[in-house]
Order: structure tokens, then sequence, then C-alpha cells
């Protein structure tokens, strides 16, 4: 059962709902990203799309004034040179328009319409901009002092014509799509980033339930005890339809897979405790017979020596099993639930008790105490209690050499729980033995030096007497020190 209650773990931390919310932002960032290159590819098809359709309408606009500057500005068959009318001045020539003439390396005239329609010259380093145009009559963008133009130069009877056109107004509007197309997508990430955040949200919510599902199985003790395992993946999110329903279906099939187990060997165990308890139970009355007998015998008949040896042995092994289903009896009335006898027990006077009894065993270990200048009083039956104490002191003493101190201390917690440690600077115990100490019929002969045969229950009695008090026991080990913490509720805890 602990391999299933690891599964479930594992389940639940793969399918928290951080991961969730982090596969949630991904899948939003992905979207965005796939909108980002989509709305970056459609404004670059675009401003390209438009670029060209500004280039050939301002052509078109090019080449009506060059031919209007032309047909103005050619001079006839041998006309003189310093005649020749400007082309500038030709009818219909629009505002921002260029015209010039170069004759050789001179330029003869040049200038520009303003927006007011008067004249404006060009610089000297405009003009050296115009000699060097190509006269291909293919349309060329350049630089100039009043701006950057689009500008055209075609030969006539000798004299190069250069027309141009202002990009001020083509600039202006492919500035004013570049604006739009990035507001335009600014304003859709914001929306596809909350639509997507909505419906990525929704569509994952199935995944949430099987998180907490997970979650809520992996928190569960499966190792040991009657477990109602009753939570399931609710229907909505375990339609094999879909590939989240699928998940949610399997993972209800294989919850009822372990509620079966964990059925079968809830079963299994109260039947084996069952047994236990019947058998041990019916073992006392003839367990008390043979010691009866024995008596019986050793006050009536004479024996030889090794006779009575031998009877020794049949009484001392008859109560050593007498012992032993008395132990077994204890646990079954403790995994039945049944409940204790709770009164108010003075844990204090209960060590003082306890530990004096052990020195008269035991004369040979150092018994010292460590107790609060103040009872301390707990809720529980004292019988089981000395019993839990008893078995801690005996484990000591059977487990360590003569000479080794053992240390019996009494204190509050700063949770205002009751504390008794049992430490003794004997060998300690082995790491690997130490997770399963409290096990039933748990051994480690060779844990501590002096081992004594025992029915590996004292300890698991230990642990079961203390959680039916609400507490808890741990121990910690190495060489040279061993500690035994019991936790228990006081008075005043139980009272708030």
């Amino acid at each position: 059962m602990s391999t299933l209650s690891g599964v479930a773990r594992k389940s639940g931390r793969s399918w928290l709902n951080p991961s969730t919310w982090h596969l949630r932002t991904r899948l939003v960032l992905v979207a965005m990203a796939l909108l980002v290159a989509i709305c970056g590819a459609v404004g670059v098809v675009s401003y390209a799309s438009m670029d060209m359709v500004f280039n050939k309408q301002l052509d078109s606009q090019l080449e009506q004034a060059s031919s209007r500057a032309n047909n103005f500005g050619r001079p006839p068959a041998n006309f003189p040179g310093s005649g020749r009318p400007d082309p500038l001045e030709a009818r219909g020539q629009a505002a921002g328009t260029l015209n010039a003439r170069i004759n050789g390396s001179i330029v003869s005239s040049s200038g520009l319409i303003d927006a007011r329609g008067n004249r404006v010259s060009l610089s000297a380093a405009d003009e050296q901009v115009l000699l060097s145009l190509p006269t291909d009559n293919r349309p060329v963008d350049r630089s100039l002092s009043n701006g950057d133009y689009r500008l055209v130069a075609v030969e006539t009877n000798g004299d190069v014509i250069v027309t141009g056109l202002p990009l001020a107004d083509k600039q202006s509007a492919e500035a004013s799509l570049v604006w739009t197309m990035v507001l335009v997508s600014l304003g859709g990430l914001v929306l596809i980033g909350l639509a997507g955040t909505v419906i990525i949200r929704r569509t994952m919510r199935p995944l949430e339930q099987l998180s907490e599902v997970a979650t809520k199985v992996s928190r569960l003790p499966l190792d040991a005890g009657e477990v109602a395992l009753a939570v399931r993946v609710p229907p909505s999110a375990a339609h094999p339809g879909t590939e989240v329903g699928s998940v949610g279906h399997a993972l209800n099939q294989m919850l009822n897979n372990v509620s079966s187990a964990l059925e079968a060997r809830q079963e299994s165990e109260t039947k084996v405790r069952q047994f236990v308890a019947d058998a041990s139970h019916e073992l006392r009355t003839p367990l008390t017979a043979i010691r009866g007998y024995t008596e019986l015998l050793r006050m009536t008949e004479n024996f030889t020596d090794d006779g009575r040896k031998s009877l020794a042995r049949v009484q001392s092994q008859s109560e050593r099993m007498t012992t032993l289903v008395e132990d077994l009896l204890l646990l079954a009335r403790l995994d039945e639930g049944q409940p204790i006898k709770v009164t108010d027990v003075d844990l204090t006077q209960l060590v003082i008790e306890t530990v004096s009894d052990e020195k008269v065993m035991a004369p040979d270990h150092i018994w010292q105490l460590q107790l609060p200048d103040e009872p301390i009083t707990v809720r529980g039956d004292a019988t089981q209690l000395h019993q839990v104490l008893a078995n801690l002191l005996s484990n000591a003493r059977k487990h360590t050499d003569a000479g080794t101190t053992v240390v019996t201390g009494v204190m509050l917690s700063a949770d205002g729980s009751a504390v008794v440690t049992v430490t003794d600077n004997g060998p300690g115990i082995p790491e690997d033995f130490q997770s399963r100490i409290f096990s039933r019929f748990a051994r480690a002969d060779a844990a501590r030096s002096g081992s004594e045969g025992t029915s590996g229950l004292g300890l698991s009695i230990v642990e079961s007497i203390v959680e039916a008090h609400g507490g808890s026991v741990e121990v910690t080990s190495r060489q040279g020190r061993t500690e035994f913490a019991l936790r228990l509720p006081t008075v005043s805890n139980e009272r708030v």
C-alpha cells in the first residue's frame, strides 16, 4: 500500500495547481507570440504593398509632371542656349514640384514651387545631387535640403530636364499606416490575451479538477488503517470523448482499483487481527492452567535437581507466553479503537514510580531523573501509560551493558504538550533499523550489546498506546546516545 501512496503523491505533484497555472500562462504566451508573428508578417506585407502602391501613384504623377516640363522646356532645333524656357514655368505644375535644366555639367536653371506657389531656388549642394542623376528615365529617391524627393532626369535635345516630386506625403501616409498597424496589433494582443486567458482557463478547468483529486489522494494515509477512498474525478472531467476526459476516466479507473485493493487489504488485516485476538483470548485459559499445575507440582511433588530445573523452565516459558498473549490482546484492543479509561494522570509521579521499579530490577545501571518544578498532568489511562514507560525503560535496560546511564526527563514543550524522554549512553541503534523499530515483531539483537530474547512487541505497544492518547513517539540514535521522546497533550491543552 505504501507503493500506491507513493504513486498518488507523485500524481499529485505532477498535476498541482501551480503547474496548471504555468501551463495556462505558457499557452497564453504562445498564442500572443503567434499573434505577434502574424501581425508582424501582415505589417511587413502591408507596408511593402502600400509602398508599391504609393510609388506607382507617385511615379504616375512624376511622369505627368516630367512630361509637362519636357514639353514646355524642350528647345527648338538651333535655338540659342540662353533663350531656352525654364521648365518650372510649365502649366499645371503642383506645389512641391522641382525642375531643373542641365546643359552639360552646368545647371542653367533650377528651383521648386513651395506651398504658396512661389519659386524657391536650390542650393549648390542640391544642384550637385541633380548633376549626379542617371539619365535613363528611371525615378530615383534622393535627399535634398528641402526634404526627400523622387526624381527623374530626361534628356531632351542635348539638355537634361530634371523633374521631382516630394516624398513627404508618401512618408507621412506610410508612417500613419505603421502606427495604425502597431496600435491595432497592440489592441489585438490585449484582447487576445484577455480572451485567451478566459478560454484557456475554461479549457484547463478539467485539468484543475484532476489536480484537486490527485492532491487529495496524495494526502490520504494509504499505507495502513481503514481508508475511505471516496474521492473521484467529476463526470464532466472524466468523459472519454476528449483527451483530458480520457485522463480523468483513466484516473477514476485507477482509483476504483486502488479502492478495491484497500478494501481487500483492510478485510485481510481485520481477519488477521480478529484471529490474533481470538487465539490470544483462547490461549489465556490453558496458559493459566499450565502455570497453576506447575505450582501445584512444585508444592506437592519431590523432583530431582534436573526435574526442578525443567519444571522451573516450564513455568518461566508459560509466564513469558502469558505476557506475549496479554501484549497481543492489548494491541488487538487498540487496533479496534476501543475507548481508553481516561483520568487525570500525574505524569511526573508516574515517571518517578516507574524509574524506581527499574532501579530495583537493574541496580547495575545508573538511573537519573530530570523533573520539572511543578507536576505535569495529562489525560489518559494510568495503567497503559505506566506500561509505555516500563517498556521504554526495560528496553534501555535489556539492550545496554551494566554501568550505562539512563536519564528519564519530563518537561513542557513550547506548544504546551508534555514531553517524556528516555535517554541512554549505550552503543546506539543501527540506522537501517530505526525506520522499522516500532513495527511489530521487529528485532535487531545485534543493535545493542547484552541483548535478551524479546517478543519484538514492546515498542509497537508503546507507539499504539501513545497514538491512542493523541500523542506521538520518535527515536533518535547514534553511537553513545539513544533517545526516545514521547509527546502527550496536557490537561490544559485538551480543555482549550
